[in-house]
This record gives structure tokens, C-alpha cells and sequence, in this order.
């Protein structure tokens, strides 16, 4: 027989969004169930091994702008958790670009270690249900009533949805929602990205601070994990295409589009360096195009329900924590 748990609140997908909701209701006293079909919470704090060493293949760093995150991030710095990578990176040349004032921090041992973090401190207050996909959501008398694909039932009396806009959609169903609500969700849409890691035996040499950033260029993104503090043991480098390129890209098999991605490492491996290995990863909702300018939207004529996430009030790691901060408040008030 199929489980049914019991909660005052469910909260679906554990990005750091979602992860940041159950924090603060955790903190006013809500239970709290958090439900993630991964196998590991984080989303795109996501880190992956290969070979002897691991990279970051979603989120490669944030910066802190608004002071609310940046008490989170002096948090996660005191614990010896994140740190400050660097203030700049090359557009392509070995020359350093100029700091613009903002660190771009890392987390040390990969983005997912603080995923982890947060999750770790959630419990056992809050039950993290991984590996759980919530493939329909319904208002009862009393809430919700959200169902996974492996039959287990979960009865909330308020939810938050902090999975990137169409999952979210496609598990509660256009139709619930009222007019206005409907019209700005449906028009909220993604930019995709490919990423691939790539184990190197040997050496790589790129400019200082051991990154690349081209936005204006097909491949947007490299990263030596080793320099950035991800992969002491083994030298790993990420690389992201750029939407249109990640775009062309998924139309390819999946061998010719990681060949495409590791050609782009070529001019910084020092000989003798070979590639020994590669991993392809395929983010269909990396980036929102489309920004809802609040941190949360609450659905109207509906029992407690928000949503949240990066595309809401600002994209990013860091808009992605402040809209899960702020669904966190939401729900707690709408609960009491």
C-alpha cells in the first residue's frame, strides 16, 4: 500500500529555492514535507564525478547584491563553506578582466555541497522525500492533495512550487488557475544550455582566475574545477554552449554534441593533456527569459499556493534564494 503523509505545508523541487521556503517554515514553526524527483536535492547546484575528480555542470558561481543574501552568503562563509573565487573573468584572452566590485563565489568541493548544507540543516524537522516525482496536484477542503508517479499521496494544506514554471504547470494543470494568473505563468519561458565535464589528464591553461566568460560567443563558458577549488585531485573542465548553440546542439547524437562541446578545450591543454573522459548535460530550463518582477506570485481563488523560483524577481542563484525566502513568509502567513 502506497504512503500518505501529512503535512502543513509540501513543498515541490529542491533547488535552493525550495530549499529557502522550507528554511523560514521550518523557522516559524510550519511542518514542512519537501518532495524532489533527483536523487540529490539542488537543481542547478549541481555537481557531478568523473574520473578521480568532480565539476560544477549547472550553476558555476553567484555574486551577492542584495544584503539579505549576502547575510546567507556570510553564513556559508563562516562555516568554511563558500568563498570568494574571484571578482573577474577573461573574455577570451589572457588578459584579466577589470573587477566590476562583485565576488563570484564557489563552494568548496562543488555547488551541490550547499544544497547539501541546507538540506542537512533542514532535518529532521523537515522530511525530504528525494527521488520523488509529484506528477498531480488538487485543492481539497482542506488543501492539497498531491500524488507521485510511485502512488504516494500528500495532504498539505498549502503548497510551493519551486520547480522551474512549465514542471510546475504541467503537475497542477493550467486550468485550476484563474485568468490573470494563467496568462503570466503560460508566458514565462527558459533558455536551454549544454554542458559538458571533461576529465583531462595533464594540464590546461586558462587565463587567470581559471575561467572563461563569452557571452556574445557559442560556447559561453569554461572553467578549470582544479584552479576554482571543486577538484583538487584531478583536473576538470566545465563548458556551457550558449542558448542558440545548446539549441543546435540537442538536435545532434549525443556523442557528436559532447565532441563538439571538448573540441572547445583544445587551445588551452598543455601537451602532453589529453581528454580521458566527458559527460553531457542537457538543462531544458537553464535561464528564464521572462522575469515576473515580484519574488513570489500566491495563486488567486485557490487554497495556499505559491510560485517560486529564478524566475521570479530576479534570475540566478541569487534570485532563486530571495524567491524562496520570500515564499517561505507567503505560506507561513497565509497559514496562520
Amino acid at each position: 500500500m502506497a504512503a500518505e503523509h501529512q503535512s502543513d505545508a509540501l513543498i515541490v523541487g529542491g533547488g535552493i529555492a525550495g530549499l529557502l521556503a522550507a528554511r523560514g517554515l521550518r523557522e516559524r514553526g510550519v511542518t514542512v514535507i519537501m518532495a524532489d524527483k533527483a536523487v540529490r536535492v539542488g537543481g542547478r547546484l549541481a555537481t557531478r564525478r568523473i574520473g578521480p575528480g568532480r565539476g560544477d555542470h549547472g550553476a558555476q558561481f553567484f555574486t551577492a547584491r542584495a544584503p539579505e543574501f549576502q547575510a546567507l552568503v556570510n553564513e556559508w562563509s563562516a562555516a568554511g563553506l563558500v568563498y570568494e573565487w574571484t571578482r573577474g573573468f577573461s573574455r577570451g584572452t589572457f588578459d584579466t578582466s577589470p573587477p566590476d566590485g562583485h565576488p563570484r563565489y564557489a563552494v568548496r568541493g562543488g555547488m551541490n555541497n550547499l544544497a547539501q548544507h541546507l538540506a542537512e540543516q533542514l532535518k529532521p524537522e523537515v522530511q525530504i522525500e528525494s527521488s520523488t516525482r509529484i506528477v498531480s496536484l488538487a485543492p481539497t477542503p482542506t488543501g492539497w492533495q498531491a500524488q507521485s508517479d510511485d502512488g504516494q499521496v500528500f495532504n498539505s494544506r498549502a503548497v510551493g512550487l519551486t520547480a522551474p514554471v512549465p514542471q510546475s504547470l504541467a503537475v497542477l494543470g493550467v486550468e485550476r488557475l484563474a485568468s490573470a494568473d494563467r496568462a503570466v505563468l503560460t508566458a514565462i519561458e527558459y533558455e536551454p544550455c549544454l554542458t559538458g565535464i571533461f576529465w583531462v589528464q595533464g594540464e590546461v591553461e586558462f587565463p587567470d582566475g581559471g575561467a572563461l566568460q563569452t557571452p556574445d560567443q557559442p560556447i559561453i563558458w569554461m572553467a578549470d574545477n582544479r584552479n576554482k577549488g571543486v577538484s583538487p585531485e584531478a583536473v576538470v573542465v566545465t563548458v556551457q554552449a550558449g542558448p542558440d548553440y545548446s539549441r543546435e546542439l540537442r538536435h545532434l547524437p549525443e556523442t557528436a554534441a559532447l565532441k563538439l562541446l571538448r573540441d572547445a578545450i583544445e587551445p588551452y591543454l598543455v601537451a602532453p593533456a589529453v581528454v580521458k573522459e566527458g559527460q553531457l548535460k542537457a538543462w531544458s530550463y537553464a535561464l528564464p527569459k521572462t522575469i515576473y518582477p515580484e519574488r513570489y506570485l500566491l495563486a488567486a481563488n485557490l487554497p495556499p499556493l505559491v510560485f517560486a523560483g529564478d524566475a521570479f524577481g530576479g534570475p540566478r542563484v541569487e534570485g532563486a534564494a530571495l524567491s524562496g525566502l520570500e515564499a517561505g513568509r507567503v505560506l507561513a502567513a497565509c497559514l496562520r
